[in-house]
């Protein structure tokens, strides 16, 4: 599954025009799998940015994972959602308005084998990188929380 690390920059732009063409009719669902497309704003330009990625649905929430494909450094949706957690997910044809944090200590024991259930290779990834690989809560109920409490700047549409 190495082999992946090359593509992404190939396959991520092809994967996000099928979703957003197809309001995620084609692109959203294979092998087993599921995939939403996570709107963010980028750190350093501010500009709204779109990142398709593998999910799993738990308890209302949406799961994932930073792998960025087992590299050794962070992929650039997570250091955005660092700085910037209001965010939005589109899925189905519809856009769900989240709130990004990676899972605690004790909800990454619970969490990481749900998700390693549906994509195994994600302990390959995190045997092969020195680095942590965080485990990424999409909470939309958070999201309306933030959202009536913080008047800083809205999550992306």
């Amino acid at each position: 599954m190495q082999w992946i690390r090359h593509f992404l920059p190939v396959l991520t732009p092809v994967h996000r025009a099928l979703l957003r063409l197809t309001r995620g009719r084609l692109g959203g669902r294979g092998l087993g799998f599921r995939f939403l497309l996570l709107e963010h704003i980028g750190r350093r330009t501010g500009q709204l940015r779109s990142t398709p990625l593998l999910f799993v649905e738990h308890e209302g929430r949406f799961l994932v994972v930073a792998s960025n494909a087992g590299q050794d450094h962070h992929p650039a949706w997570w250091l955005n959602l660092l700085a910037r957690p209001s965010a939005a997910v589109e899925l189905d044809g519809r856009t769900v308005p989240i709130y990004a944090r990676q899972a605690d200590e004790h909800e990454a024991r619970q969490l990481w084998p749900i998700v390693i259930a549906t994509f195994k290779q994600f302990e390959g990834y995190r045997q092969g990188t020195n680095r942590e690989i965080p485990l990424v809560i999409l909470d939309p109920e958070r999201a309306s929380e933030v959202a009536t409490t913080d008047r800083g700047s809205p999550a992306p549409p």
